[in-house]
C-alpha cells in the first residue's frame, strides 16, 4: 500500500505529503531502489516535472538518511 501511496501523490504532485510517506514507505519494506524506479517509471505517465520533484524530495531524504 506504501508503493502506491507513493505514486498518488507522486502523480498528483502533493510534495508535502510525498516527504512523509517516503520516509514510511521505507519502513514499511518498500526499497529505495523501488521507490526511484516507480518515480521514473511514473514520469511517463503523471509528467516530468512531477516526477523530478519527486526524485528531488527522494534524493534529500534518502540522503539524509544514509
Amino acid at each position: 500500500r506504501s508503493l502506491i501511496t507513493v505514486a498518488a501523490l507522486v502523480a498528483l504532485n502533493r510534495p508535502d505529503q510525498l516527504r512523509f510517506h517516503l520516509s514510511r514507505a521505507v519502513e514499511n519494506g518498500v526499497r529505495e531502489e523501488e521507490l526511484i524506479e516507480a518515480i521514473t517509471h511514473l514520469a511517463f505517465y503523471s509528467g516530468w516535472p512531477n516526477a523530478m520533484t519527486a526524485m528531488t524530495i527522494a534524493k534529500e531524504l534518502f540522503s539524509k538518511a544514509g
